[in-house]
């Protein structure tokens, strides 16, 4: 059964765009569609006719996706904008193949209107293409026909002519010249499959070229369905596979095993996919010879390595957990084994100006009867990388279904893996932030303090999940956190820290959504008044569970976690200045609050041999934003002190020695401190945040 490609071109829309806005209209309507192209993969083209800046005359440019970005979401400023006649005289510079990467040099030099967008390796493919608009995207019906072993006869069996064929090239000037030569000499051809890579199509107008290329895909799509008459790699061969809850116990237990295992000099975060996609091809019985393989089209290489890793599981075992202990025995083997297979690979295939061998570890990890996971260092590359895997295995299913699949050459695969251009471009690239790769999980994290936590987190590149027992103030802290900062980076849990059933489920979800978790801040509290003699002790138990218990639970489940991972990690306890010296009708909560402390050292002194850290940061009078001073606390406190609601923020401003508010930023500054590598010989210690309070001091 094939989808159907929508054409979602509106006229009345278009009518209004201009030739620049038309080519980046046509792009996001392209990049929108998974099934059209991946994730920053795939470019797109216009020829237009504009006034030269310095001469006043006329001059055709050529509009192309730059260097990065994403069709889904380009804007106009992700366009290179380059003199075709200038690209035309590069022809007379050109040395041959084995000169092919100087060419990239002379491209800044064709600029149109000092534009600073970066031209891509692709330019000189949709600047010799004799058409006024071009697209190149690879979809998966066409990749699916492109790479099997007879992709040139299938390509003129389903287009009948209206297409072109190329053997696999790497991209470069070369190929650029080769569409050139194929357009030349088909000039009724409609578009050009390149083996092993993807599609090029055009047309005389935007619309015009956006058409034929959904037309294309679709018709590579439903070729496929008809045709493909074999049973998906080759039929299951797990009879009934696991069910959700034995995948995730799985998934739960081996993705901080494997984080951890893989972490070298930066930490990575996961992503764990269990679609019908991935669990058809985890269950096949075409699983190990297709991997070994390895992915064909170089964008779907580029992000998910020369191959992924089978993990050695038997979903049908008899007794799971005992296979879960087997398989975790196993590990370090396996993974040493990939390691050493990726050094062999990377000597076979290198020459002398190859750069050093990158991170030898798997990005994709294929776990029979339970699904994908995928690691990198951030959760959008690892989400990411496990989508353009999901092309390769759908690529994979319809062309074996049809011919034989072909995976990219070992030695063409090194070549893209180790281009000297693509190193520029990872040598380019900012310098990742302090906390990039670390997962924090805050409780209370819908409060004033904990918001303000989760963005200094996030502000380093941290992802961070909020933890909350108010699943309304969470939903709405998640919105506004995920809309600052993607959705990929923020997650919400709805946790009572009081429960242990409830915990441990919110530490099994970090596992599988994030593969584990580094810095640990608990924040989650109450306050409550009342007079020694008025203090129920229902009141009591009350802030000992939340303040003291609810600490115990969440150190001793993620204590499990960073055990696991063994890469050190972070507690910040958010306590109090009541932890150190008492107030006046409030005996429940001073006591819980310094039970908070004693608690903290002791995951300090326990913590010291796996590198895991534990500080505290006490704050006194955080008013503004808290959850805490918007209900009887505030009351409450205003009756002890004998004033007006309203005057508490100036009182306890003139009751500091420095006169000043404290505010949640100056908390989540602190935290932040605590947490990352700044304070990274500091355990066991105490940050007062409380404008100078003397009876306070820890010393």
């Amino acid at each position: 059964m094939t989808s159907t490609l929508s054409n979602l071109w509106d006229d009345a829309a278009a009518s209004k765009l201009g030739e620049p806005e038309l080519l980046q209209y046509r792009s996001n309507l392209l990049g929108s569609d998974l099934r059209i192209t991946n994730y920053g993969g795939g470019n797109t083209s216009a020829k237009i006719e504009m006034q030269d800046p310095l001469t006043g005359s006329g001059a055709t440019v050529l509009w192309v996706k730059g260097s990065g970005g994403d069709l889904g979401s380009i804007e106009l400023d992700g366009f290179s904008t380059l003199y075709m006649d200038k690209l035309q005289q590069l022809k007379s510079l050109y040395r041959g193949k084995e000169y092919e990467d100087e060419m990239v040099g002379y491209l800044p030099h064709c600029t149109f209107n000092l534009n600073s967008r970066a031209a891509s390796i692709d330019t000189p493919l949709h600047a010799y293409i004799p058409h006024p608009h071009v697209d190149h995207m690879h979809p998966d019906s066409v990749i699916a026909i492109a790479c099997t072993s007879d992709s040139r006869k299938l390509t003129a069996e389903i287009f009948e002519g209206a297409l072109g064929w190329l053997p696999w090239q790497r991209p470069g000037y070369d190929l650029g010249l080769k569409l050139e030569a194929i357009c030349a000499e088909n000039p009724t051809i409609k578009g050009v499959v390149l083996e092993g890579h993807g599609l090029f199509t055009w047309g005389e107008t935007s619309k015009d070229c956006y058409l034929n290329t959904i037309e294309v895909i679709q018709r590579a799509s439903d070729w496929l369905a008809r045709n493909n008459s074999k049973e998906a790699f080759g039929g299951s061969s797990i009879v009934l596979g696991l069910h959700q809850g034995s995948r995730e116990r799985v998934a739960t237990r081996l993705m901080p095993l494997i984080r951890g295992k893989i972490t070298q000099g930066q930490k990575k975060v996961g992503h764990l996919n269990m679609s019908e996609t991935v669990l058809q091809f985890v269950n096949s019985v075409q699983l190990e010879k297709l991997a070994a393989m390895g992915t064909s089209c170089p964008d779907h290489f580029l992000r998910t390595k020369i191959r992924p890793l089978v993990l050695d599981f038997n979903p049908d075992a008899v007794d799971l957990e005992k296979e879960i202990d087997r398989c975790v025995d196993g590990l370090d083997a396996q993974l040493e084994s990939y390691r050493a297979e990726y050094a062999a690979y990377y000597e076979r295939c290198k020459n002398p100006s190859s750069p050093a061998m990158r991170d030898p570890n798997a990005v994709v990890y294929l776990i029979p009867g339970v699904g994908m996971v995928t690691f990198a260092k951030d959760k959008s590359t690892a989400r990411i990388a496990g989508e353009f895997y999901v092309n390769a295995i759908n690529v994979m299913r319809d062309a074996s279904g049809v011919s034989n699949y072909m995976g990219l050459d070992e030695q063409e695969a090194f070549d893209i893996e180790y281009w000297l251009l693509e190193e520029a471009k990872l040598q380019r690239m900012p310098k990742p932030k302090s906390l990039a790769g670390h997962v924090a999980f805050v409780s209370g994290g819908a409060g004033g303090i904990g918001k303000a936590t989760a963005r200094r987190m996030l502000d380093e590149g941290c992802c961070v999940v909020l933890a909350d027992i108010d699943a309304e103030a969470l939903s709405i802290a998640e919105s506004e956190l995920s809309k600052a900062y993607g959705k990929d980076a923020v997650r919400s849990i709805v946790c009572d820290v009081t429960s242990e059933d409830s915990v441990v489920a919110a530490f099994a979800a970090v596992a599988r959504e994030y593969g584990g978790v580094d810095i640990v801040v608990s924040n989650a509290g109450i306050a409550s008044s009342a007079p020694l003699d008025e203090t129920s002790l229902e009141l009591w138990n009350k802030n000992i569970s939340i303040l003291t218990t609810g600490y115990f639970i969440i150190s001793r489940e993620s204590f499990k976690l960073l055990k696991a991972q063994n890469t050190g990690g972070s507690y910040v306890f958010v306590a109090s200045k009541n932890a150190l010296v008492a107030s006046p009708n409030a005996s429940a909560y001073c006591t819980a609050k310094a039970a908070e402390i004693q608690l903290a050292r002791a995951v300090a002194l326990e913590g010291a041999p796996f590198g895991i850290r534990c500080n505290v940061v006490n704050p006194d009078a955080v008013l503004r934003g808290s959850k805490i001073w918007t209900g009887k606390w505030r009351e409450e406190r205003a009756a002890a002190y004998n004033m007006g609601e309203e005057e508490l923020e100036q009182h306890y401003r003139n009751r500091s020695m420095l006169k000043l508010n404290v505010f949640p930023e100056d908390i989540a500054e602190a935290v932040y401190f605590l947490a990352s590598d700044k304070s990274s010989k500091s355990t066991g210690n105490i940050i007062n945040v409380d404008a100078g309070h003397a009876p306070s001091f820890t010393r």
